[in-house]
């Protein structure tokens, strides 16, 4: 949720107060790389055994490591800074731009897939589960606007990716709280 929520602020920090190669470079491995990796990586944990995970998780680190690094040595070309959107667009080695489609299907598979999948298996239990589906839905969802969002500042509609990442981020952080109040419940349940 950090890496996830400290993109937003600075896609909304660069509208305020203007375009600045540092917040770009943090935004560019905040958003595009580190986005739902993290969040991603929870489910694979939950999904798999403990040795296919942290095979996964070495992999994904590796990744992001060295996509983190290109960007931060990559050259800017200033010519094509719009003082108040981000787009990686302005880096002059665009060859750097294509880790990021690989780290966000990841991201897409195991974040919203694990999450549809267990809103499916906790929809098969029953009623006594509806708040765990239902949270498990607002998560799928959440994981889903970023992407969205993504194609469509590839178009040119950048505003709307701070518009689906926002609300993404609420869905994921609403879900969780579903989820946990639910679990926060039957604890308290059985207590007594």
């Amino acid at each position: 949720m950090v890496a996830f929520g400290l993109g937003t602020l600075l896609e909304s920090l660069t509208t305020l107060l203007g375009w600045h190669v540092i917040v770009f470079k943090l935004w560019y491995i905040s958003g595009a790389l580190l986005g739902g990796a993290p969040l991603a990586l929870g489910t694979v944990y939950l999904l798999m055994r403990d040795t296919a995970a942290k095979r996964w998780m070495m992999a994904i680190v590796a990744l992001i490591f060295t996509a983190s690094i290109c960007v931060l040595v990559s050259p800017v070309n200033t010519a094509l800074v719009d003082g108040a959107r981000l787009s990686g667009n302005v880096l002059q080695w665009q060859w750097v731009r294509l880790f990021s489609p690989f780290i966000n299907t990841f991201a897409f598979v195991f974040l919203v897939g694990g999450a549809v999948w267990s809103a499916w298996k906790y929809r098969q239990l029953g009623a006594a589960y509806k708040n765990r589906f239902g949270g498990n839905v607002f998560i799928a969802i959440g994981g889903l606007l970023p992407g969205i969002g993504g194609a469509s500042a590839r178009a040119g509609h950048v505003e709307v990716l701070y518009i689906t990442e926002f609300i993404g981020l609420i869905c994921i952080w609403a879900g969780y709280w579903i989820i946990t109040g639910d679990s926060k419940k039957s604890l308290h349940k059985k207590q007594n």
